[in-house]
This record gives structure tokens, C-alpha cells and sequence, in this order.
């Protein structure tokens, strides 16, 4: 076990800014006019001299097969050949560039397979329909096949940020609901920063799950609006809780103390902008705002909140040094642009939704100067995501091999990103096309279901220290581990052994065989007799405990076994002897399999670097 992995389980290039970002747009709401952050500031200046200090990647292309995987460790759910190939083919930048291109890469909707699903259901029982299964099917399905790998990572990244969750209860009675809300994360994860924070504060998934959607003004019998989601938009989606230098490091006072960045009058008075807004559709009655079923909209779940000024509050809103005056008329509209244009402009921003998109996918611990890198991209470019998302993946930090041998610049690889990995590397087949996999998140299970989270603060916090830990003891974080106790690491390993002997997900008979069976299926779980694993490249290592040790050591450790794990699953295999005639194909199945398992439940693969 190597120092890292020891330590965890036993306890820019100057990038090319844009002079006006474009906004994203599509179905989940309008074009938004170009945002800028204020000019000549003290935070711009630091900002560009940052980059201009920066030295940037030293080399385009990965050198090596290693450097090439390691980059698509980060910036998809797993690497497969194809992929690394391409990689080492085009570079980083042009790969970069053709994933974040829309018309090169086409954004794939969830939406749309959930409707395909819907209407069949319904052409069989028109009382039936699609629900959260079909959430999840559509969500492996991009994962592990999908094209637009950098889009659906950075937007799966981006739903461990602003959460909503299955786990609501009316989200999960409404799944539409949560395809919508991805699908919107998607389709503005390389748009501004400021365009994907309307989509989050207006999707009608987010008004349900932080109750601002129907959310009224004030009145005579003491009604006041909802505070939920003015504090959560700011403590978790834009500013956090302590004012921040560029780096992440926290402001201190005069006495050495941090700053707070908002208090509960910046809360009260944030509360008001998001009142009188609603489901969208025409006529803007009251029984629409309040969800009367006459005035149901069928695709409400998928569009904007509109504005009601009936609902809105014409009272003063004070918030983050601004002051919006009382008003005659209602003017919702408006008041949403003041204060996302504030929380957008915000200090804060850069180095706090920096350095958690660097957790996600690079780091757990990054360095000040890694998050000063990324947080000055983001501000030079007016919080151009597809700026910062470069900044993020190419930064020399993420592109050093050397720090592969830093036991600090790592991440637990969560139980998510586990299981897309393997099905990727080992090219897993649904034998109905459709990823027939089912909640996960038990603890006999991976542990683990996308866009489940339990709260909305994620199934972990990006500052989770395990208590007693030595990483604790160096004042490292390791958010991941917050979902980690000894019956998920059991349910885990037995997740992935189950899996590996019989397939994964629900059982299907969609197969040429026609025999039932876990819907997902590696090539060396199919039948003896099928010729798929005699012909695999799997076939051609199994005889040799070595050459198979190296194989798997390929497929998912880009080559840093180490010996003491090597030697263990060398010597567990070669105890497997392979019979002759009868059972010879079985038992060289189970030689492949118990090398995978070793290596899967192993602190080299759990632990990304």
C-alpha cells in the first residue's frame, strides 16, 4: 500500500479569455445579456497578475499512455481506449474544446429519454408512467456511454453543488422534475456563472426543494416570505459563509478573526427578491401560482419559474451593501437581476466555486496557489465557466506527474465514480440498451445513488475532516469519506463481487440467449460457451498470473501497483487452477474476476491521484 493510500484508508496555461462570454440558452430559459464583473478593482488586478505569473502547461499533449488516463480520470467518468487515444491524438486543449463545443459534441438530454419512457408506459396504461427509475437509467446511461463526457461530469459535479435531491419527497413523486434540472446543469456548465445561477434559483425543481417556489410576501397577519433559499443561495451556491481572499484563504480582521459575508438582516431582506414566483404558463392566475391542477402546465416541471408581481414584495430589500427601495409596483423581474448580478459579483465566488469544482475533480486539497489560478480565470473571465473548467483541468498542479507522489494531492474516489470507472474500462453492456439499474444507495449496496443526495448539503461537505484520521492530523479534508463507515466498505466489496460473478441492475431476458439476468454485463460474465470471453483480450492474460496482475494494473491503475498487492493477487490467482476439458473456461472467468475485485476494493483504486 502506497503512502497515500495508507494515509487515507487507515484513518495553467494562461488561458484565452473571452472579451464577452456568451450566455448559454435553450429550453430552460432565455439568453442572458453579457455579465461583468466590476473593472479596475483591487480583485481584477490581482486577478490578472496571477495569470500573468502563471507558467502554464508545459506540453499540449500527454507524453505517455499514464499522463493521458490520469487526465481522463478527472475530466470524464472513466477513461476508455477510444478516449485515450483521442486524447493523445488532438492534445488536452483540442479535446477540451471539442467536448465544450455544442454542435461537435451535442448535448444528450435526459429529458428525452424519460418522455420516450412516459409515453410507452402510457400507450400500455394511461394511469402509468415513468418515474425515478427512469431518472436513473438515463443518468448511467450518459455516464457510461455517453459522448459528452466532459459535459456530464462537470454537470454531475455541478448537481453536488446546487443539490436538489430524489430524496424530497415531491421530487421523487415529480422525477420529471430532477431530468429537468440536470439536464439545465448540462446545458450551462461551460455557459457564465451568472446565467447557471438563474437557471438554479428559477428551476422549478430548486423552488420546491428550498421552498421558494409560491413563496409570498408579507403580510397584516404575520405571514413573512420564506427564508430557505436566500440563505442557502448564498451560503452554498455562490459566497459561503467567511468573506475569502483570491487564493480560498479567509479575510481576517484587524484582530485576526474571519470575516462574516452575510448575517441575518442580508438573509431577510435576499428573502423578498424570491417571493411571487411560480409555475410557469399562461394566464398568470392565482390558482397557477399556487398550483391548482386546473392550471397545470404539462411541462412545468421543466421550465423557468415566471414572476407573479401579485405575490412579490414591494417592501425594501437590504442585502450584501445593496439597497433596493421600496416600490409602488412590484417589479420581480427586477429585483432577481440585482441581486444575481450582486451574489455573481461577489469577492467570494471565484475562489469558493473554484476550489470546489478542483475537489470534484482533481483534488481534495488543492493548493492557495492552485485556487488563486482558477479563481483569476474566473474573474478576468466575467465567470465564464468553460474558462474556469480549463483552468481547473490544465493547471500545471493537475498536470504534474510529479505530484502523483505527494500523498496530499489526491481524492477519494467516490462509490459513483467507482462503478462508472470499472464499466467503462471493461466495456459493461446493457442487454436492454436502457442501464436497467436500480437505487444503489443501500449500505449493502455500492452506497451510493447520483442525484440522491440527503440533504442539500450533498452526501458530503467539501471541508469533512474524519475525526481521529491522519489526515486530520495534517488538516487535510477528505469530503468523500463522510459516506464511509465499515458497512458500506463491506456492501461495497460485495456490491462489486456480486457484480462482477452476475452482472449488475434488475434482471432482464433482453439478451440474444434469452436468459434472465442482471440488465449490465461485463464480456467475461457471459455464458462459458459464449465466444466472447474466449476471444476477449482478457483471454490472452489469464493463463499467467503476471501478464494478468499487468493487465489489470493497466485497465485501472495506469500502472502503479504496488508489490505488495501485486504479489496478492498473483498469488490468489495462481491458487485458481485451471482445469482441462469441463470447467476450464469457468475457472479462467474466475481468475479475471477475482484480479478485478482485488483491485477495485484496493486503496490504489479508491484513491484517485
Amino acid at each position: 500500500m502506497d503512502s497515500t493510500a495508507s494515509l487515507l484508508v487507515q484513518d495553467a496555461s494562461p488561458l484565452a479569455l473571452p472579451d464577452a462570454p456568451d450566455a448559454l440558452s435553450g429550453q430552460d430559459g432565455p439568453t442572458q445579456p453579457s455579465f461583468q464583473l466590476p473593472r479596475g478593482t483591487p480583485l481584477m488586478a490581482a486577478a490578472a497578475a496571477t495569470l500573468a505569473a502563471c507558467g502554464g502547461v508545459a506540453d499540449d499533449y500527454p507524453s505517455s499512455r499514464d499522463e493521458a488516463v490520469r487526465f481522463l480520470e478527472q475530466a470524464t467518468f472513466g477513461p476508455t481506449e477510444e478516449d485515450i487515444q483521442r486524447l493523445m491524438s488532438i492534445g488536452y486543449t483540442a479535446w477540451i474544446d471539442t467536448e465544450m463545443d455544442a454542435q461537435a459534441t451535442p448535448q444528450v438530454l435526459l429529458r428525452t429519454y424519460w418522455d420516450e419512457r412516459d409515453a410507452l408506459a402510457k400507450e400500455v396504461d394511461d394511469t402509468a408512467g415513468a418515474n425515478f427509475h427512469e431518472v436513473l437509467e438515463a443518468f448511467w446511461q450518459n455516464a457510461v456511454t455517453g459522448r459528452t463526457q466532459l459535459r456530464d461530469r462537470v454537470a454531475y459535479a455541478l448537481s453536488q453543488i446546487f443539490v436538489t435531491s430524489l430524496a424530497d419527497g415531491t421530487i421523487l413523486e415529480n422525477p420529471r422534475l430532477m431530468v429537468g434540472y440536470y439536464d439545465m446543469l448540462a446545458e450551462r456548465a461551460f455557459g457564465t456563472y451568472r446565467n447557471l445561477l438563474e437557471g438554479v434559483a428559477l428551476h422549478p425543481a430548486m423552488g420546491i426543494y428550498l421552498s421558494h417556489l409560491k413563496n409570498q410576501k408579507e403580510d397584516a397577519t404575520g405571514r413573512v416570505p420564506d427564508q430557505n433559499f436566500a440563505r442557502e443561495v448564498m451560503q452554498l451556491f455562490s459566497i459561503g459563509l467567511r468573506l475569502l481572499n483570491l487564493d480560498g484563504t479567509p479575510v481576517l480582521d484587524g484582530s485576526g478573526n474571519t470575516v462574516d459575508t452575510y448575517g441575518a438582516e442580508d438573509v431577510k431582506g435576499l428573502s423578498r427578491v424570491f417571493t411571487g414566483w411560480s409555475w410557469a404558463g399562461s394566464p398568470k392566475t392565482d390558482g397557477r401560482f399556487l398550483g391548482s391542477q386546473q392550471y397545470q402546465d404539462p411541462d412545468r416541471f421543466v421550465v423557468p419559474m415566471e414572476p407573479y408581481p401579485k405575490f412579490h414584495s414591494v417592501l425594501e430589500k437590504k442585502f450584501l451593501g445593496v439597497t433596493i427601495a421600496a416600490q409602488g409596483t412590484a417589479d420581480p423581474t427586477g429585483d432577481l437581476k440585482i441581486a444575481l448580478d450582486t451574489l455573481a459579483s461577489h469577492q467570494n465566488v471565484g475562489p469558493f466555486i473554484g476550489r470546489q469544482l478542483i475537489q470534484r475533480l482533481v483534488t481534495s486539497n488543492p493548493s492557495a496557489a492552485y485556487v488563486k489560478r482558477v479563481a483569476s480565470a474566473f474573474v478576468l473571465s466575467d465567470g465564464d465557466l468553460s474558462v474556469t473548467i480549463k483552468a481547473v483541468l490544465l493547471d500545471t498542479e493537475a498536470r504534474d506527474m510529479t505530484r502523483t507522489s505527494d500523498p496530499t494531492f489526491c481524492k477519494v474516489r467516490e462509490p459513483v465514480l467507482r462503478f462508472t470507472y470499472l464499466l467503462r474500462a471493461f466495456n459493461a453492456k446493457s442487454d436492454s440498451g436502457r442501464f436497467l439499474i436500480d437505487r444503489l444507495d443501500d449500505a449493502g449496496s455500492l452506497g451510493q445513488n447520483p442525484l440522491w443526495a440527503p440533504s442539500v448539503f450533498n452526501f458530503y461537505r467539501p471541508g469533512y475532516v474524519p475525526p481521529g484520521t491522519n489526515a486530520a492530523g495534517l488538516g487535510l479534508v477528505m469530503p468523500e469519506m463522510q459516506i464511509a463507515n465499515e458497512s458500506s466498505v463491506a456492501g461495497y466489496a460485495n456490491f462489486i463481487i456480486d457484480g462482477l460473478q452476475n452482472g449488475f441492475g434488475i434482471s432482464s431476458a433482453q439478451n440474444a440467449a434469452g436468459i434472465n439476468r442482471p440488465d449490465v454485463q461485463f464480456s467475461f460474465t457471459e455464458r462459458v460457451t459464449d465466444p466472447v470471453f474466449a476471444a476477449g483480450e482478457e483471454r490472452a492474460q489469464v493463463d499467467d498470473p503476471g501478464k494478468l496482475s499487468e493487465y489489470v494494473n493497466q485497465k485501472l491503475l495506469r500502472g502503479r501497483m504496488t508489490a505488495n498487492l501485486r504479489t496478492d493477487i498473483e498469488a490468489t490467482v495462481r491458487a485458481m487452477t485451471i482445469p482441462s476439458g469441463t470447467g476450464a473456461e469457468l475457472a479462467r472467468r474466475r481468475r479475471v474476476m477475482t484480479a478485478i475485485a482485488m483491485v477495485a476494493v484496493s486503496p490504489e483504486f479508491i484513491v484517485q491521484k
